[in-house]
């Protein structure tokens, strides 16, 4: 009697697209809840396991993921330098540098993405700034993201003087400081959060403040 094949169906190609989204969603929903903990708590009083009972996620995978408090203050900048809507703004900067040859466009287009940054940004940068007088680790990632902002602001300078619109005379460094000191937390601080400025008052008065040193 002949033996009878059944055709053996093959395995469905594993698709880890949801898995990934899962993911995604859960390191989101770690990255919301460290941030409020830390505006709200201070960052030495805020524990892992308070972020993972708020998040509903295990204290094993916030390590797993974000290797600790360091690396979610890490998070937490890059989402708030990504801005609002759904391009980075930094590749949007990085674009319209691109686009356009008038360094006045440019820098008046920053001020504007000051505006979605700053808010976000800046009050986790202040609260590492104040906790990093006691904690040596928090000086570290202090160190390291002033000196990564000063590198992004050196590539933009460098972008400038390449439009050929500077102010004759202004080297790339000394250009990159003024970009630097006009992003800081610290200025945010002064005319924001003390002084209460408003946020559209705040850009404008960034990017007019650069054109004057700069062009």
């Amino acid at each position: 009697m002949g033996r009878r094949h059944r055709a053996v169906k093959g395995k469905r190609p594993y698709d880890g697209t949801l898995r990934r989204e899962r993911a995604r969603r859960n390191q989101n929903r770690v990255i919301k809840a460290a941030e409020r903990r830390f505006l709200r708590d201070g960052y030495g009083p805020t524990t892992i396991a308070a972020i993972a009972d708020d998040a509903g996620v295990s204290v094993d995978a916030i390590y797993k993921s974000f290797g600790g408090k360091p690396g979610l203050v890490r998070a937490i900048r890059e989402q708030a330098l990504l801005g609002r809507g759904p391009i980075p703004a930094e590749q949007r900067s990085d674009e319209l540098q691109a686009r356009l040859p008038d360094p006045r466009k440019i820098i008046e287009a920053w001020g504007t993405l000051t505006t979605e940054v700053g808010p976000r940004a800046a009050p986790i940068l202040l609260l590492v700034r104040d906790a990093a007088r006691t904690d040596p680790e928090l000086h570290s990632l202090l160190e390291e993201m002033d000196a990564d902002r000063l590198r992004r602001m050196t590539d933009n300078a460098r972008r400038l003087h390449a439009t050929g619109g500077l102010r004759s005379g202004i080297a790339i460094a000394h250009t990159a400081e003024i970009l630097w000191t006009y992003s800081s937390p610290e200025l945010f601080e002064l005319l924001v959060l003390r002084r209460r400025m408003p946020l559209n008052r705040y850009g404008q008065f960034v990017s007019d403040s650069m054109i004057s040193a700069l062009l």
